[in-house]
């Protein structure tokens, strides 16, 4: 029996792309920037392992929308980290792509004209460029690892990555996690469940051979050598919190000795989604860490308070995506959390 294909769904459109290749040719990162990178990854490593006691913060907008405040929260935040960089090493956060429970805007990545109009190849470009000035401010980036596709995009410019709540339980995410350059955290699930994550952990420390995107734009066969630095995200539950001490203590209890490196989320799950609970929760997160062993948080902040849609009259710094606590209240909580470690 033959099978007809609709006219409709046979025409659906493809458009080429600029291969991984042809994108860092025509945006090179600098041989000063890939050291810049390089060290950059080597401290957060070495705060993950325990060789450095700073606490690690993963901080800024829940995603990017605006290179032009982002580039300013950039400043204001490479400003705030020489003040207390002897306690604190932040990396921003810097998101091109954003996860949908149903549909929505995707991302800078899909639609940097905030139009409704998918242009990935200017979304490439212009994502790529925009990490670069970030690195050049002197900030290290923070990204999460969605669609494995856009890896290797960006993969010379990343100091640290995510892998979300919805695909650590995904095998091709752990697959990528076991290639990348840099360190990989991993949340637990919606539904509050760790196992997906330590499995995940697990997973990604291995070597695999694994179907990928290559360079030059073909598919290819990878051979990875395992991450050596995949650690455990607590971003809370559908259902509840796990950043206190009771709930950290009892994850140890049940893993043992081989507990990851933790990391907090001072949002979502943990936050319920409001975004000015996150400075309680980081000040409970610092009163605890001589109990927990915690060594890095995660906070969602921008230049204003909150959240708005995507309009044609929209306000200046503020996320399109979850709500963000505002930079004064940002930067009074950074300075009170260095005065915190320091008399601890």
């Amino acid at each position: 029996m033959n099978t007809v294909v609709s006219p409709e769904r046979s025409q659906q459109k493809e458009k080429k792309l600029t291969t991984p290749a042809q994108l860092k040719a025509q945006l090179p990162l600098s041989t000063t920037l890939q050291h810049v990178v390089f060290e950059h990854r080597k401290t957060v490593e070495d705060i993950l392992a325990g060789r450095d006691q700073r606490l690690l913060v993963i901080m800024g907008p829940c995603s990017i929308h605006d290179p032009v405040a982002v580039t300013e929260y950039a400043t204001k935040l490479k400003a705030l980290q020489d003040q207390v960089q002897e306690q604190i090493f932040i990396v921003m956060r810097a998101y091109i792509e954003k996860p949908r429970t149903t549909v929505g805007w995707k991302g800078f990545l899909y639609d940097p004209n905030l139009n409704e109009q998918c242009d990935l190849q200017a979304g490439l470009e212009r994502s790529r460029q925009l990490y670069i000035d970030l690195i050049n401010i002197g900030i290290p980036l923070a990204s999460e690892i969605l669609n494995p596709m856009a890896t290797g995009y960006f993969d010379d410019l990343i100091a640290w990555g995510a892998i979300g709540a919805r695909t650590s339980e995904s095998q091709i995410h752990r697959e990528i996690a076991s290639s990348v350059p840099f360190a990989i955290g991993f949340k637990n699930g919606t539904d509050g469940s760790v196992q997906i994550a330590l499995d995940a952990i697990q997973s990604s420390k291995a070597q695999h051979d694994f179907f990928a995107l290559g360079a030059e734009g073909g598919p290819v066969l990878r051979s990875s050598l395992g991450n050596p630095h995949p650690h455990l995200i607590l971003r809370g539950a559908n259902t509840g919190t796990n950043y206190d001490a009771a709930s950290i203590l009892a994850i140890k209890e049940k893993v043992g000795e081989a507990m990851p490196a933790l990391v907090v989320d001072c949002s979502h799950g943990n936050s319920g989604k409001q975004p000015l609970k996150q400075p309680a929760i980081l000040k409970q997160i610092i009163a605890e860490r001589a109990l927990t062993g915690v060594r890095g948080v995660m906070v969602e902040s921008h230049l204003v308070d909150g959240a708005q849609k995507i309009t044609t009259q929209m306000i200046y710094g503020q996320s399109v995506t979850d709500g963000c606590l505002g930079w004064e209240k940002t930067e009074q909580l950074i300075l009170e959390i260095q005065n915190d470690l320091t008399s601890h």
